[in-house]
């Protein structure tokens, strides 16, 4: 056998191995994969960006689900809807929306479009149409992490380092509420304010997982909220970073609702 014939046969094996290896690599994916919903849009709250979702995202991709973490710009609710809207629109197939905090505002409202199948809440609000962060929020004792909170001169709101350590991710290491601290996006005002036109949890199923220990959100209007949406729930014993303190809880329940809103 000449070399070229030895190298071309070579080449030849090594081309058939890849493609066995690729054969099973994508067998294992769809064995993993829940059937239903393929495409996970993850929306931040207030004072985070996408980040906040760093531990959940790997283990959503882990179970072969396409996640798209939304950069929300906070500058107003139509903007961050807007945002929510075009990676909604990027998406090739049915898509289950995940929403953080001031995140489940913006995914009750870019909710309704008609590529979303399924809502997820985590330690978030949900208003009703006409109804926003400020009037939900009202009939519940205020949360602690409101006295940390500061305006700028252009009415856009942070939280103190002492506000991110021990109300908003008081069950964090330290080098987590640090990185929490960096990397805050500051949050208009005005978002706290803006109402809603059609709050899609009224018509699409929903989830929500429950953060017991929330200083930022209280406990009691996530439960109201769950029991006003009929959503299925979960509670864990979490700070309003349940995403970063408890991971695993929370990509199970996001894996459980994009089986169950594929087959509805």
């Amino acid at each position: 056998m000449t070399f070229s014939q030895t190298y071309r046969t070579a080449l030849m094996a090594i081309a058939g191995f890849l493609l066995m290896a690729a054969f099973h690599t994508g067998a294992a994916a769809q064995a993993n994969s829940p059937q239903g919903v393929r495409n996970i849009v993850i929306v931040h709250g207030a004072w985070a960006d996408g980040s906040s979702w760093s531990k959940v995202i790997p283990l959503l991709q882990a179970r072969g689900l396409h996640v798209v973490a939304v950069q929300n710009p906070l500058t107003s609710l139509a903007d961050d809807v807007a945002a929510t809207r075009r990676a909604i629109a990027l998406q090739d197939g049915p898509v289950l929306l995940v929403g953080h905090s001031y995140g489940g505002v913006v995914i009750t409202e870019a909710g309704n479009d008609p590529k979303v199948v399924g809502l997820v809440y985590v330690a978030a609000l949900a208003p009703s149409e006409g109804e926003s962060v400020a009037s939900v929020t009202k009939a519940f004792p205020p949360a602690p992490l409101g006295s940390e909170v500061r305006a700028d001169a252009e009415g856009f709101l942070t939280v103190t380092p002492k506000g991110i350590a021990e109300d908003l991710a008081q069950d964090l290491p330290d080098k987590e509420k640090q990185l929490l601290t960096a990397t805050q996006g500051p949050t208009a005002g005005a978002v706290f304010g803006a109402t809603i036109t059609t709050a899609a949890w009224k018509t699409k199923p929903s989830w929500c997982v429950i953060a017991g220990n929330d200083r930022a959100v209280s406990p009691e209007l996530e439960k109201a909220e769950a029991a006003a949406m009929k959503a299925a729930s979960i509670t864990v014993p979490s700070s309003h970073m349940p995403m970063l303190s408890h991971p695993k809880a929370v990509a199970d329940l996001i894996v459980q609702a994009a089986a169950k809103a594929g087959s509805h």
